[in-house]
């Protein structure tokens, strides 16, 4: 496969009708005179007062005109950009288990790069997003021209890492799989693109129950259309070692809640209280059990 052939064909995707003007936005911001970075729950950025001042309006219309906000949140000078996900909670329960020291690490399915921008505080030898989303991707924009981090995002998938040109020590894939038609052909190509004992930090939905099965949604899960299959703990451990991993440790099971996920007036759209069953929230509103979701690392 062509990787530069393709990443100057996804480039192009920056001039469809409802990216390029996000893109103009950006580039017409004038340059960030920064005070200080926080890379903590709320990623931070300290402007100057007088900068602030003379481009606060300007730095909140781009922002917004870049809503969905997805994951975050962000702290743009006295702007907080209150996302959908409070998405510290993964991080937070995942940081205890990785030491990303001198490592090159890659996130997979990395929205607008917020565990990317976390990771920095580890000293990684290199940091790499990739997702094939052109509004996750001028989000991402949007925040580096105030970070300044040097992460490298790529307009590509998971497919794309058996092509990919160098190995990483350590991939994420948060809330990715179950998104996938063939999920072990996705745990294939995240070991491919694996050093030899390199690790893989993973979540996904799950079901309760002792056998190695899965619930594969008829039409949709809490309302998500691509949603394909939906592992036992045992079936997950079960499709690793089909892929060719050699260790596979659970690490947390955690229900979602409406502390980590829920509707702000940054995504104006619906969020997990519309997803789940009101009168039983223990159900979505299909009737399947409630997100529960599985956090495992894997070794190639």
């Amino acid at each position: 496969m062509d990787l530069e052939a393709l990443r100057g064909e996804r480039q192009g995707w920056l001039r469809w009708k409802n990216i390029a003007p996000l893109q103009e936005a950006i580039a017409a911001l004038p340059e960030p005179e920064v005070r200080r970075i926080e890379l903590g729950d709320v990623v931070s950025v300290e402007l100057e007062p007088a900068y602030e001042a003379e481009t606060a309006p300007q730095i909140e219309t781009t922002a917004r005109m870049l809503m969905p906000w997805r994951k975050g949140p962000f702290r743009l000078g006295e702007l907080l950009i209150d996302t959908e996900w409070q998405s510290q909670i993964k991080y937070n329960l995942l940081e205890p288990h990785f030491d990303l020291e001198g490592k090159v690490v890659g996130d997979i399915g990395c929205n607008n790069g917020y565990y990317l921008f976390r990771m920095q505080s580890q000293n990684p030898a290199k940091l790499v997003g990739f997702d094939p989303s052109a509004l996750y991707y001028s989000q991402f924009r949007f925040l580096e021209r105030f970070l300044r981090s040097g992460i490298r995002y790529e307009l590509l998938g998971v497919e794309h890492l058996p092509f990919y040109e160098e190995p990483f020590d350590t991939l994420f894939c948060l809330g990715v799989l179950y998104h996938r038609t063939d999920p072990i052909a996705t745990l294939k190509a995240l070991k491919s693109g694996l050093k030899k004992g390199g690790e893989l930090f993973l979540d996904t939905f799950m079901i309760e129950g002792e056998g190695e099965y899965c619930l594969s949604p008829a039409e949709r899960y809490g309302k998500i259309p691509n949603v394909y299959f939906i592992p036992t703990v045992e079936a997950l451990k079960g499709w690793c070692r089909r892929a060719g991993f050699s260790e596979v440790e659970v690490l947390a099971l955690r229900p979602t809640d409406t502390t980590e996920q829920r509707k702000t007036d940054w995504i104006a759209t619906q969020s997990l209280e519309d997803f789940l069953d009101p009168d039983d929230p223990s159900r979505t509103v299909e009737g399947y059990p409630a997100p529960l979701r599985l956090y495992i690392r894997c070794i190639r």
